[in-house]
């Protein structure tokens, strides 16, 4: 696929941070039906050229955002040699110059977010609860809400088991299972029923 045919599933304004970013590279750019997995990844392949795939889903900011960190992958790489680690320093520093260099691609409510971000970026996604919130990538039409939107002593449902929130530890919750008496902690993204 071709940096134009990509246009449609991207924000104005990003084929020329593509294009440089692209450069020299031979890159394959797959666009795949909804994965629920992953957002997108990087391989290379046997003929040395390189494969992206991104799902066709994303909104066109998240899209660029996915696409970023996958060209990310192969700079790094290139750059560093085959050796790194797939979500090391080389590859946070490069990602990072890459979201602060095409800052301006983004709305403006979601610059600060992107500029946060990537002074510690997370090689995954769902890492970044401003990141998740600001996408909506749950489906918000179901009755689930966020964890840390409940309160201290509330009861909620998560897998069909019912729990207790006792309090917050660090950045997660503790909670009780009713059924069992065990505790566990949950991030505070974690998406449960609220129930009395």
């Amino acid at each position: 696929m071709s940096i134009q045919s990509l246009e449609k599933y991207l924000p104005k304004n990003t084929l020329s941070y593509l294009r440089k970013w692209f450069s020299d590279h031979s890159i394959h750019i797959k666009v795949t039906k909804n994965r629920n997995s992953k957002l997108g990844d990087y391989r290379k392949l046997r003929d040395q050229s390189h494969e992206i795939t991104i799902n066709s889903t994303l909104a066109p900011q998240l899209f660029f955002f996915v696409l970023t960190h996958e060209l990310a992958h192969l700079i790094a790489f290139e750059k560093y040699g085959r050796r790194i680690s797939p979500h090391g320093n080389e590859w946070k520093f490069t990602f990072r110059e890459m979201l602060l260099e095409s800052l301006d691609v983004y709305e403006e409510d979601l610059k600060p977010i992107i500029s946060k971000f990537s002074y510690s970026p997370k090689a995954n996604f769902m890492a970044s609860p401003d990141l998740v919130k600001y996408f909506h990538i749950e489906n918000n039409e179901d009755e689930l809400q966020y964890i840390e939107e409940l309160k201290k002593g509330e009861h909620f449902l998560y897998r069909n088991e019912k729990y207790l929130l006792e309090g917050l530890i660090k950045k997660n919750y503790l909670c009780v299972n009713l059924a069992t008496g065990r505790k566990y902690s949950f991030k505070p993204l974690a998406r449960v029923k609220k129930c009395s």
